[in-house]
């Protein structure tokens, strides 16, 4: 298996020194041509990694920001083979900024893993997250990501005690995506003291980078996992800021998530420098 992109970004932020920013966007939200631009703008605001949500009608891991979202992009007419078109469009213009897609797994299943795993990598797809598809049930979907030479990405929470962990890790790739507060995305804040045995804890038994999501919206909350972490994650925040631009009736709705992205960026990048001047 090959996680070129995913394993080049984490070693070149490693030789820098500093965690990566991870930006999570719904594709086709608030439509296509909008998610579109905000998807190509998101390397040069300063996101290191990027997630793309495909859209899905019952998000249970989701608060209600980014289940509005994933709304708005099912009005919109976005498909999940509309969802590997973004992401092909968003290839033309960038071979190096890993895209992963985050999701659940019954788009998966009604489009076929092995079908899916072939089309996801042809648009330059390096992995997936799926919240709802258990280690147990994993392995059919990890067989077709293996065949595609794609990432299976996998959630360990705060309820992921050491027996547990084995198997959460079992295929993993990529990276390991920390879920730091027990509940929904949007709900809660993530807290770094909280969090860093955690990420020490899932780091050393798996040999990967750790990211950390749910909870983080503010650039102070984000310096402060990028200071523990080896990667912070934005998501409730950036699809938050599309709603407010729309009610606003802004007319630069990716402007205003871009801006966004870079304030959030700019924090993540500064947070171990900070830390080591403290």
């Amino acid at each position: 298996m090959t996680t070129e992109r995913i394993d080049a970004r984490f070693a070149a932020l490693k030789a820098e020194n500093r965690a990566a920013f991870v930006a999570y966007v719904m594709a086709g939200d608030p439509d296509r041509a909008t998610a579109l631009k905000i998807l190509q703008g998101l390397p040069a605001a300063g996101a290191d990694l990027i997630e793309l949500g495909f859209p899905f009608s019952d998000p249970m891991a989701e608060g209600p920001p980014i289940q509005r979202a994933a709304q708005r992009a099912l009005q919109g007419g976005m498909k999940l083979k509309g969802v590997l078109d973004l992401a092909a469009a968003f290839r033309q213009g960038d071979q190096t900024t890993p895209l992963i897609l985050m999701g659940y797994l019954n788009p998966l299943v009604t489009y076929g893993y092995e079908a899916f795993a072939r089309d996801a990598a042809a648009a330059g797809i390096d992995g997936l997250i799926i919240v709802d598809c258990p280690p147990e049930e994993a392995d059919p979907l990890a067989d077709a990501l293996d065949e595609a030479q794609l990432s299976l990405i996998r959630l360990a929470t705060p309820t992921t005690d050491d027996k547990r962990l084995p198997a959460v890790l079992r295929r993993t790739s990529g990276f390991v995506y920390y879920v730091s507060v027990t509940g929904v995305t949007g709900a809660k804040e993530a807290d770094a003291d909280a969090v860093r045995p955690a990420v020490e804890r899932i780091r050393a038994a798996s040999g990967l980078p750790v990211a950390v999501g749910f909870g983080i919206k503010t650039p102070e909350r984000a310096g402060a996992i990028a200071q523990v972490a080896d990667a912070a994650v934005v998501g409730s925040a950036l699809v938050d800021t599309v709603a407010e631009a729309l009610e606003a009736g802004e007319t630069d709705v990716a402007g205003k998530v871009l801006s966004k992205v870079a304030d959030l960026a700019q924090a993540v990048r500064a947070a171990r420098k900070q830390a080591e001047r403290a």
